[in-house]
C-alpha cells in the first residue's frame, strides 16, 4: 500500500510518537509511506525509509490549508498514493479537500476528546471513510460530533529495552514528569502540591508554553535545588527506569502514551482520575481527582514516607505496536476496497 500520513508537526507529543511508530512499522512491512508535517525535533526518529515532506499543515488558515491540499492531491496523483490518513483537526480538513481532488479515500485518527464540540469543525471526521479513536473514552466523548464510522484502535507501543527496579526507591525519592508543559497536563498542580522539605527531587522532561511560568513558580516556592527542567528529551524510557515514581496529573488525555510506557517499564505511578486512565486501570481505585491539591499533596507525601502507591495498572492494558498496526492495516485495506467498489 502507498499511504500519506498528515499531522501538524513532529515536535513533541503523543500524536507525534504515534505517527512515527506507525509509519516506521508500516515501512518495515513493505508499505510506502510519506509523512507530511511542519517538521520538528522528533522528525529524526522517522525511519530513513519513510519519506517526509515539510508543509504548513499546522496553520489554522483555510487558504494555507487549501494550497497544502492542492499539493498533496498532486503528489497522490503523480506518485500513485492510495489513501490519506490525517491526525488532528487541521490535517483532517486538508485530507478531505485533497481526497476530493485526488479521488482517493481518507481516514482520520481522533487522538483526544476535544473541548470544542462544534459539529461544523468536525465535518471532515464525519465525511471520512473511517474515524479511528485511540480509546473508548475518546469515542464516547466525541459521539455527538462523529457519525457511526468510528472504530477504536488503542495506541500500541513496542517493548521497552529497560525495566524499573525497586532499588530506585532509595533516598532521595526521584519523581518524574514527562509531557508537554501546558495547562491540561497539570504540572502546575504538582509544583504546588510538592512539600518544600524532604529528601526528593523532580525531573521534568518536556517543553511548552508554560515553561517560563512553571520555572517561576518553582523559584517562588523555593524548590530550585529540587526541580530540574530538562526540556525535550528522547531518553524518557531511561529516566523512567531510574526514577522512583512517575507523576501523571493530566486533566484530559485521549490514550495516555506516557502512562502506558510507565506501565510497561514498571515504575510506580500517581495518576489523575480521568476517563482514559480509568479505562486503562479498569476502575477508579488509586486515582486522584485532577487539580485537587489536598489529595495530590497527601499522595506525594505518603510516597515519600512509605515508597508505595495505591494504583495498579495491568501491563495487559497496553497493546503491542504490532497489534495496533495490524488493525490499522486492516482498516486501510477495508477502506480502499470499499472505495474501489463504490
Amino acid at each position: 500500500m502507498k499511504i500519506i500520513e498528515i499531522l501538524p508537526e513532529l515536535d513533541i507529543g503523543g500524536v507525534e510518537r504515534h505517527v512515527i511508530d506507525l509509519s516506521n512499522e508500516l515501512v518495515k512491512r513493505g508499505h510506502e509511506i510519506v509523512v507530511i508535517s511542519a517538521g520538528g525535533k522528533m522528525q529524526c526518529q522517522l525511519s530513513q525509509k519513510v519519506g517526509h515532506i515539510k508543509m504548513s499543515v499546522q496553520k489554522k488558515n483555510p487558504l494555507t490549508g487549501w494550497f497544502c491540499a492542492i499539493k498533496i492531491a498532486k503528489l497522490a496523483k503523480d506518485c500513485g498514493y492510495q489513501l490519506i490518513h490525517a491526525h488532528s483537526r487541521v490535517p483532517a480538513w486538508i485530507a478531505r479537500w485533497a481526497s476530493n481532488m485526488a479521488g482517493i479515500p481518507y481516514v482520520v485518527t481522533a487522538h483526544v476528546d476535544f473541548g470544542n464540540k462544534s459539529r461544523w469543525i468536525y465535518s471532515p471526521y464525519r465525511d471520512a471513510a473511517r474515524v479511528i479513536c485511540v480509546s473508548e473514552a475518546v469515542r464516547e466523548g466525541m459521539k455527538n460530533c462523529f457519525y457511526d464510522n468510528t472504530e477504536v484502535v488503542l495506541n500500541g507501543l513496542n517493548e521497552p529495552e529497560v525495566r524499573w527496579h525497586e532499588d530506585n526507591l532509595k533516598d532521595p525519592v526521584k519523581f518524574l514528569f514527562v509531557g508537554r508543559l501546558s495547562p491540561v497536563k497539570g504540572l502546575h498542580d504538582v509544583l504546588n502540591a510538592l512539600p518544600v522539605e524532604g529528601a526528593w527531587t523532580l525531573d521534568v522532561l518536556g517543553d511548552g508554553p508554560m515553561r517560563e511560568e512553571l520555572e517561576k513558580l518553582t523559584e517562588e516556592r523555593g524548590l530550585c535545588g529540587k526541580i530540574f527542567f530538562h526540556g525535550y528529551s528522547d531518553k524518557a524510557d531511561s529516566f523512567m527506569a531510574h526514577s522512583s515514581c512517575l507523576l501523571f496529573p493530566s486533566y484530559t488525555e485521549g490514550m495516555p502514551l506516557t502512562l502506558a510506557r510507565a506501565v510497561q517499564i514498571g515504575i510506580p505511578v500517581i495518576a489523575s482520575d480521568i476517563s482514559s486512565v480509568r479505562e486503562m486501570a479498569g476502575g477508579k481505585e488509586g486515582l486522584l481527582k485532577p487539580g485537587d491539591l489536598v489529595l495530590w499533596r497527601e499522595a506525594i507525601t505518603d510516597f515519600i514516607a512509605n515508597r508505595r502507591v495505591k494504583l495498579s495498572i495491568p501491563t495487559s492494558s497496553v497493546p503491542t505496536l504490532d497489534r495496533m498496526v495490524d488493525k490499522d492495516e486492516e482498516i486501510y485495506k477495508e477502506v480502499m476496497r470499499g472505495f474501489e467498489y463504490r
